[in-house]
């Protein structure tokens, strides 16, 4: 018995390669039972809260990434300590040097782990050399809290923010749990006065966050990884389904990805709020959009943003003329695909993004003389999530050659008479894809109202809910615990 006790103990406390830790898991939410309440009793002490949450936070990680921790740590040393001494200097080109020294440190990290493999192929692709890829893993959550690491030094570069007190306020700025991993990226002037501001969350904030929580798991352990068994059979064997089946599965990936990486957002959200933390929206909704423009304003929305803040922007925006403004919007789509991975599909994805938006920019004045009739609103939305689901195929296919076979077979061999058999087969598939569907078509108004509900309701009928969501994933859950999607990003 002792030895077994030990074993477990072991367990918790030890990496192990390939079980990263998930708000989806069971292990979590037993460890989180636990932070909670010693959290609650260090909420108004200062330096202690400070210190009880970055430690769970490393611990966190090290669970997630093994001893990449320890890259965590050094990136917030260097950044903290760059960042106090840029206040101190007066001399333009010291402050430049400065900034550089960090933003070199933060992406010359990324860029080694992420994308050395990627440009030693294209190298020997051209050389016509014998390349052995070197064998590197990449850390699971490294693109989130570099883009937060660039944002903080550049913000207090540009006198946005001041540098924080001390490096553990800046460590739990950029090691945040709820967010580290997944997103959505923590933007330092929106975050570090929550921190001295040392809010107790209110009675409301906790059954919301609770709301989110057990909509975030809805979304990833009942919908996403039940719809993901049958995607998974399409993509890993294109060409062996009929173009409906295929399309099916194309259409299934666009509501896999949008709820596993939504109901991520909406757990880490739920989780800071009990927390009496404020993280920012980062889906709203994004297969309602009529064009691609809304729909970046819709999706991953604090990506989006970080991008227009930090990559648009400094790159002159619109404000050179209509020419300059298509280039930069190309522009920093093309390094939103590469941020996403390191493979031209990823690339690819990026640009033909940056192209769509360009045309919709330039097609405004032509598009505001159709009118507003509901065909028009129908016809602009079916073009746009078209276009967005055929490209999720380059973001999900394992090849170049994989994704044309795909979107090959779903043009040349469609024949509706699979769509009977497929709906006696799938019936439960087609039932969780139509509450994705049904949802998005449900006014904004009614989940607000929904939440008010909830947050209202009687503590039985919150318990109720969520021993019903605990017992549909029981029920439909896979042999393993899936990881979230955007974890390789």
């Amino acid at each position: 018995m002792l030895q077994d006790i030990l074993h477990n103990i072991g367990h918790f406390l030890t990496y192990t390669p390939g079980e990263p830790m998930l708000f989806s898991s069971g292990t979590f939410w037993v460890l989180f039972l636990v932070f909670l309440p010693l959290y609650s009793l260090l909420r108004s002490r200062g330096w202690q809260m400070l210190l009880f949450v970055v430690a769970f936070s490393l611990y966190f990680y090290y669970k997630s990434s093994g001893f990449f921790v320890f890259l965590l740590l050094g990136t917030s040393a260097v950044d903290w300590g760059l960042s106090r001494l840029l206040v101190r200097l007066r001399r333009r080109g010291a402050r430049r040097l400065c900034v550089a020294a960090s933003l070199c440190t933060s992406l010359g990290i990324l860029a080694y782990f992420k994308y050395a493999n990627f440009f030693l192929w294209n190298i020997n692709a051209l050389v016509g050399g014998n390349f052995q890829p070197l064998d590197l893993i990449l850390p699971v959550g490294i693109s989130f809290y570099t883009f937060q690491s660039v944002s903080y030094i550049v913000d207090v570069y540009k006198g946005r923010v001041q540098p924080t007190g001390t490096w553990l306020e800046y460590a739990f700025f950029l090691s945040f749990f709820p967010a580290l991993v997944a997103g959505p990226i923590v933007r330092a002037d929106y975050f570090l006065p929550q921190i001295a501001g040392a809010h107790h969350a209110t009675r409301r904030e906790v059954w919301y966050g609770l709301w989110l929580i057990i909509l975030g798991v809805a979304k990833k352990a009942i919908i996403a990884d039940y719809i993901a068994q049958y995607n998974d059979l399409i993509f890993d064997a294109p060409g062996a389904y009929s173009g409906f089946e295929t399309l099916m599965g194309v259409i299934g990936y666009t509501m896999q990805i949008y709820c596993d990486f939504s109901g991520y957002s909406d757990m880490a959200i739920g989780i800071a709020l009990i927390m009496g933390f404020r993280l920012a929206q980062n889906f709203n909704f994004p297969y309602k959009s009529r064009n691609l423009t809304d729909f970046w304003r819709r999706w991953h929305i604090s990506l989006s943003s970080w991008l227009r803040d930090y990559i648009y922007i400094p790159l002159g925006g619109n404000r050179h003329g209509t020419a300059r403004t298509y280039i930069n919007n190309f522009a920093t789509m093309l390094i939103g695909g590469l941020w996403h991975g390191a493979a031209w599909r990823f690339v690819f994805w990026g640009a033909m993004h940056g192209a769509g938006l360009a045309i919709h920019k330039a097609s405004k004045p032509w598009l505001g003389r159709l009118g507003d009739a509901w065909w028009i609103k129908v016809l602009s939305w079916l073009l746009t999530m078209s276009f967005v689901a055929a490209l999720w195929v380059f973001f999900r296919a394992d090849s170049w050659t994989d994704a044309g076979v795909i979107l090959a077979r779903v043009v040349t061999d469609m024949n509706l008479s699979y769509a009977v058999p497929f709906a006696s087969a799938r019936m439960l598939w087609l039932v969780l894809m139509l509450t994705i569907v049904v949802s998005h078509c449900l006014p904004t108004r009614f989940w607000n109202r929904a939440a008010a509900w909830f947050v209202r309701s009687p503590w039985l009928v919150k318990l109720l809910i969520f021993l019903i969501v605990v017992q549909a994933v029981v029920e439909l859950r896979s042999e393993d615990v899936t990881p979230f999607i955007y974890f390789q990003f």
